[in-house]
């Protein structure tokens, strides 16, 4: 059948190239069409009770994850010129198109008593105009005197400042984003450049922006990267010119297929599918490498091109064929998971595996069949010395070391073991971010602060209609001014906003702004206020009206409530710890027949959607392994083959396992990722070899040493070239800004190194003492 579809390629060569080249256009058309994904990608599938939550909060109050945050740390804030200045800041934020509001110290409010028409009514702390020096001085002892500022736009410890910036929701979904943070950096760099006062700028919407924007130059850096160093590589080995164009040419048709999908299936570019135009390169080039070294044997042995072009598809078309179906298998089962992060990248990078065969397929060989036979110094390359003495070394330690060689395995393995059982999981919202990264930095400066800015919600509802209102909402206000004590004295939680604290700030006002009363008004106290909290006739739309500055906190139906916490990034091993301990607490106060609490936000989001995805890889390895296992069975017919194939490449996983214990790198969805991927790439080595053990072993009448022997010597060279480009291919990662990436690249290097060790040295050993004993001549007399 192979030598059928080879001479259909050579005899329809012209069409069949015009077809490819016409049909690449096209999706070349679609692939500039690709948009850059600006909102994290569901790690969790849409009916999970924990993303189900986060709908429900949202539907109720709003996003969570629309506040950009500002800081300044000094002690000139109150000086008039500097204070001055800041509140310039604040009005130029408030210009930037598609922000909502901002809140900060200039633009804090207290609350007046107007007994006239029993109204407490929003007065600026800070004038619009402040002309002196002790005009500011007296807003500030104003300012000071109310409690319900102090951690929330202030640390009086560290004389640090804080400035909110709400921007609009359904522009941080689009690409206005990154528009809105650059206009937003540019007036806060301005405030810098003009007070020379450093600041700080966090919040999810400017990590979401500047990761996106990181993940788009990324891509192109590696795509050019792993181009150039697969140029390099191709003009080394094969000293020719139009060899390395052709086997460029192959995998940048590929990279525009790969991207063209993308568009197909309506998937945008995330920082996992930002990897496949790279991998396409890095899977793509040993492709081109296998076929030209068989052509280039195939040639020297006849010296008639068609015949060698005939053979090499023949005779490479079904190795191939399984190297690409293995490697797909490793991307693939990402798509079997429930997580769309996940499941796109499987997807497009399963496709687009079996899309670079078919394009390596039609391509080589039509287009050598153009080009000149092959000169001298293109074939030079088939008697390296250095890796012919490399291989008959290889072939010495397989023949008369196979003890040396268990011994060394057994013993690594021991080594690998014990760094697996010091392998952490955690992961870290930003943890993939290097350490002097700008958002990383400023990050922890907000953490140190202001006790972080990560959003989660605490979700109190009445389980009825109106359960929170009048004098029976007392005892809730009570019980969430109890929890919201219990929170801020965790030193990784800053003191919670909600309609307790609001009605904390009514009192004092109502007590003449007397700090001693920023306390939860009592069932006296809401006889007298009860007025001051209603809003007048004619007065549903004045913003200054307390009840409705309270009204984010409660839903309209005035049965749900919300708490809303800013907490550092504690990571997925803590955060459990500490949701825990106030699960505890919240049982304590909420009797779970009156009342449902309900904990989400992006931080619990986060931790559900990192367990979801770890778990999901976990089981992609092993549909990987199940697969795999059944293409090699298939493809060789034996079992004894199956257990020789899997050993050599079960082992490089738990090596790679066993350096990331030792080495401190965590179990994360960056990292888990390495060991499907690995293993899909990986196996190709395994395949070749015993592909052309297969082949070789008629031509040795089933001398199974003889065979090993000369496989090693024919495949060896071909897998040793393979697996530097393979290694260069993905060392290209070790460049990214994200440590994920950066894990991807050196991990998956490692893994594929000791991947050629193990199936060039342990995967023959196995095969000679897995042979069938041949049968002793029956001497008769």
């Amino acid at each position: 059948m192979w030598q059928g579809l080879a001479k259909f390629v050579l005899k329809y060569r012209l069409p069949l190239l015009i077809i490819l080249f016409a049909s690449t256009a096209v999706m070349g058309y679609f692939a500039s069409k690709v948009t850059l994904s600006y909102e994290f990608a569901k790690a969790i599938p849409s009916d999970n009770p924990k993303y189900l939550d986060y709908v429900a909060f949202r539907q109720k109050f709003g996003d969570d994850g629309n506040l950009l945050v500002v800081a300044v740390q000094t002690d000139q804030i109150f000086e008039l010129k500097t204070f001055q200045a800041y509140r310039h800041l604040e009005a130029e934020l408030k210009k930037v198109k598609n922000v909502e509001s901002v809140l900060s110290v200039p633009s804090s409010i207290t609350l007046h008593k107007d007994e006239s028409s029993e109204k407490l009514v929003a007065v600026k702390i800070f004038p619009d105009s402040i002309a002196t020096q002790a005009e500011l001085d007296s807003s500030k002892a104003l300012f000071f005197s109310l409690p319900f500022y102090r951690t929330l736009l202030y640390n009086p410890e560290t004389k640090a400042y804080l400035l909110g910036v709400r921007i609009n929701k359904d522009s941080l979904s689009s690409p206005k984003r990154t528009r809105i943070v650059g206009d937003i950096s540019k007036a806060v760099t301005a405030f810098e450049s003009e007070t020379k006062i450093t600041t700080y700028i966090s919040g999810l919407p400017l990590i979401r922006t500047l990761v996106s924007d990181m993940i788009k130059k990324e891509m192109r850096l590696f795509l050019i990267g792993s181009l150039v160093l697969s140029a390099l590589i191709l003009l080394v080995f094969f000293r020719s010119l139009s060899t390395m164009l052709l086997s460029l040419l192959v995998v940048l048709s590929g990279v525009i297929w790969s991207v063209g999908v993308l568009f197909l299936l309506g998937y945008k570019i995330t920082l996992l599918t930002a990897l496949t135009p790279p991998l396409i390169v890095v899977i793509g080039i040993p492709n081109c490498i296998y076929f030209i070294n068989k052509y280039h044997t195939g040639f020297l042995a006849s010296h008639d091109k068609m015949k060698s072009l005939v053979d090499m598809v023949s005779k490479m078309g079904v190795v191939t064929l399984f190297c690409n179906i293995t490697a797909a298998i490793g991307f693939a089962v990402f798509a079997l998971t429930r997580s769309s992060i996940l499941k796109e990248f499987g997807v497009v990078a399963g496709i687009s595996i079996m899309l670079i065969f078919v394009i390596s397929f039609i391509l080589l060989p039509a287009a050598l069949s153009y080009l000149p036979a092959p000169k001298p110094v293109q074939t030079k390359y088939l008697h390296n010395r250095w890796i012919t003495y490399l291989l008959l070394k290889i072939e010495q330690w397989v023949m008369n070391h196979k003890g040396v060689v268990f011994g060394i395995t057994a013993v690594v393995l021991v080594v690998a073991i014990a760094g697996i059982f010091k392998l952490k999981t955690v992961a870290y919202i930003v943890d993939d971010l290097p350490k002097d990264n700008k958002i990383y930095t400023d990050l922890k400066f907000f953490e140190h602060n202001f006790k972080g800015v990560m959003p989660l919600e605490i979700m109190v509802d009445s389980k009825k209609r109106r359960g929170i209102s009048g004098m029976r909402a007392l005892t809730v206000f009570s019980k969430i001014d109890s929890l919201s004590q219990y929170v801020s004295g965790q030193k990784e939680m800053n003191r919670p906003l909600s309609i307790a604290e609001g009605l904390k700030f009514v009192k004092q006002a109502f007590y003449d702004g007397d700090s001693a009363n920023y306390q939860l008004p009592n069932s006296s106290d809401i006889a007298f206020l009860g007025d001051y909290l209603k809003a007048g006739k004619g007065d549903s739309s004045n913003k200054n009206n307390v009840s409705n500055m309270l009204a984010s906190f409660i839903d309209t139906a005035k049965q749900t409530t919300r708490i809303s916490i800013s907490m550092a990034d504690v990571g997925t091993e803590k955060l459990p710890v500490l949701l825990n301990g106030i699960q505890q607490q919240t049982n304590q106060l909420f009797d779970s027949t009156q009342y449902k609490v309900t904990f989400t936000g992006s931080s619990i989001t986060f931790l559900e959607g990192s367990r979801f995805i770890i778990n999901g890889l976990k089981e992609s390895i092993f549909y990987a392994f199940l697969l795999i296992a059944v293409c090699m069975l298939y493809l060789f017919r034996s079992a004894r083959i199956l257990v020789c194939s899997l050993i050599p490449n079960v082992i490089p996983l738990i090596i790679t396992a066993g350096v990331m214990g030792w080495a401190g790198v965590p179990l994360k969805p960056s990292t888990v990722l390495i060991f499907s991927v690995a293993l899909g790439i990986a196996i190709d080595i395994t395949i070749r070899f015993l592909v052309n053990y297969k082949q070789e072993l008629p031509l040795y009448d089933n001398d199974v040493q003889a065979t090993v022997s000369a496989t090693i010597k024919s495949t060896g060279l071909s897998i040793v070239y393979t697996s530097l480009v393979l290694i260069a291919g993905f060392v290209i990662f070790c460049m990214s800004s994200f440590g994920g990436t950066q894990s991807l690249g050196w991990l998956t290097s490692v893994t594929l190194f000791v991947a050629t060790v193990t199936n060039l040295v342990l995967l023959p050993v196995l095969l000679l003492l897995m042979a069938p004993k041949k049968k002793l001549p029956v001497v008769t007399n």
